[in-house]
């Protein structure tokens, strides 16, 4: 029996997600707790093991980086599907978008 695909937790967070990173603001991964994950500053809740899992981000090296902190920037299949996301996000209407953020 085939197993479903995953469903994306938070669907909006998922999206505003990979448009920063297409704007190129790094993933920074602080340690292994809950709320350790952040792009552009802000948490990332729930987005951050799917964009890991369907390799839509890639692990960088940053030197001038904190020693034990991860950082990770959009992968070129990222890219791609940013793209195809951002532009099926921005077709919903308003009131579609905004009920997305509500519910997930």
């Amino acid at each position: 029996m085939a197993q479903p695909a995953p469903l994306i937790p938070d669907r909006a967070e998922f999206i505003d997600a990979l448009h920063l990173l297409q704007r190129g603001h790094l993933m920074v991964h602080l340690g292994d707790g809950a709320n350790t994950k952040a792009i552009g500053g802000g948490i990332v809740h729930h987005s951050a093991d799917t964009l890991l899992n369907y390799g839509l981000v890639d692990e960088v090296a940053n030197p001038d980086g904190f020693p034990g902190v991860r950082y990770y920037r959009i992968s070129p299949r990222g890219r791609a599907f940013a793209d195809r996301a951002w532009a099926q996000w921005r077709s919903r209407k308003l009131w579609e978008r905004a009920l997305v953020r509500l519910v997930g």
